[in-house]
Parts: structure tokens; sequence; C-alpha cells
């Protein structure tokens, strides 16, 4: 059993949407589903922008 099994159906949207906005702030073309063909640079860059926008996020709930 995958581990996205046990995400919660409305988490599992938000994420996703999470996704596709930080990609394409990025300028990476990610499609719905399963994208293995970008480069470990592309889905790194995904990725760091996530965690950029989720400690903006936290910093401004500490204020």
């Amino acid at each position: 059993m995958s581990k996205s099994n046990n995400v919660i159906p409305e988490a599992r949207e938000a994420l996703d949407r999470f996704k596709m906005e930080a990609a394409n702030e990025v300028g990476v073309n990610l499609k719905a589903g399963y994208n293995g063909n970008i480069s470990a640079k592309d889905a790194g860059s995904v990725g760091g922008q996530m965690v950029k926008k989720m400690i903006e996020a936290y910093e401004r709930g500490m204020k």
C-alpha cells in the first residue's frame, strides 16, 4: 500500500493544486498524474518553491 492512500482526499487535491502553482511559478510544465519524464533539476525547483512558500506562510502567521 502506498503512502498516498493514507492522505485525506481533500488534502491530496490541495497539495496537487499547490504543486501545480509552484511549478508554474518556476516555469516547469507539469501535467496531472505521473511526471517521471521531468529532470531532477526541475523536480527540485518545484519542491524548493513549495518549501519556500510554506516557510513564508509560516513566518507570516508568526507575526
